[in-house]
């Protein structure tokens, strides 16, 4: 059994049901995985911080043992949701390390709440909306053929149902029943929001992270007033896994967890 396991329960808040890891004393700390991650996909930074803060993780609803909410969420309803989960933890303010689609969580509670959230490490975070390419824009026509095709009856349907399976994103493919809410929140864009965090900002992004653009980095931290931006030359878009040791002392010396 993994420390995980060891130090994670299962809780409610507002009917909700939710998995959350806590380990440690001292400041709170919260992190936040990502688009179809759970609290073990943030095991390095876990590890890397419990000796010296108060960690808190969080199977967001509908990701690891969280089950899924009533109905779809946006990054709005999320954040609602981790503000409700630091009350009912007994914690008044914390700061964040979140990863991708945590980290836009993390962001957006920050930007709204800013009397909730101490320091803020966003680690390759969505949350902007890039214009489309050309082949995006193509992919677009395709698809209104694709709906076209599906009001002719069934062998319509089945024209339609192939080509969204030959477009559709992997996350799109592979949501199952978070397909709604990832629509919802691919289709958000909060770069209005960023002017707005008051809190302490390190952006870590890796230079050849594929799924969300190095431009976004260059955005939140001209954006946000705060901010500052570290990269990770070579790595992807899980940056804290490709350089643990690095990514490690960096966001322990960031948020002042101790020596080391």
């Amino acid at each position: 059994m993994s420390f995980v396991d060891e130090s994670s329960s299962m809780r409610e808040v507002d009917g909700q049901p939710y998995r959350v890891f806590e380990w440690g004393t001292g400041p709170p700390v919260v992190v936040l995985h990502g688009w179809g991650g759970r609290i073990e996909s943030m095991a390095p930074i876990l590890t890397c911080l419990k000796n010296d803060v108060r960690v808190v993780a969080i199977d967001l609803p509908g990701f690891g043992h969280s089950p899924l909410p009533p109905t779809p969420w946006g990054t709005p309803r999320y954040a609602s949701f981790v503000r409700r989960v630091m009350e009912d933890m007994g914690i008044e303010s914390a700061s964040f390390v979140g990863h991708s689609y945590g980290a836009k969580t993390a962001l957006f509670l920050a930007a709204t709440q800013p009397q909730v959230v101490d320091k803020l490490i966003l680690v390759s975070s969505s949350g902007l909306r890039t214009p489309p390419s050309t082949k995006a824009r193509a992919k677009r026509q395709v698809s209104k053929v694709a709906r076209a095709a599906g009001r002719l009856g069934r062998p319509g349907e089945k024209v339609r149902e192939a080509v969204y399976r030959r477009i559709a994103s992997s996350d799109y493919k592979e949501a199952g029943e978070l397909r709604p809410t990832l629509v919802k929140v691919v289709n958000e864009d909060l770069v209005e929001y960023l002017p707005q965090i008051e809190a302490s900002t390190l952006l870590v992004w890796g230079t050849e992270d594929d799924s969300v653009p190095l431009s976004h980095a260059h955005t939140m931290e001209r954006l946000i007033p705060d901010a500052g931006l570290v990269l990770f030359d070579g790595a992807g878009h899980f940056p804290y896994l490709d350089e643990q040791t690095r990514f490690c002392r960096i966001a322990r010396n960031f948020l002042g967890a101790g020596g080391g």
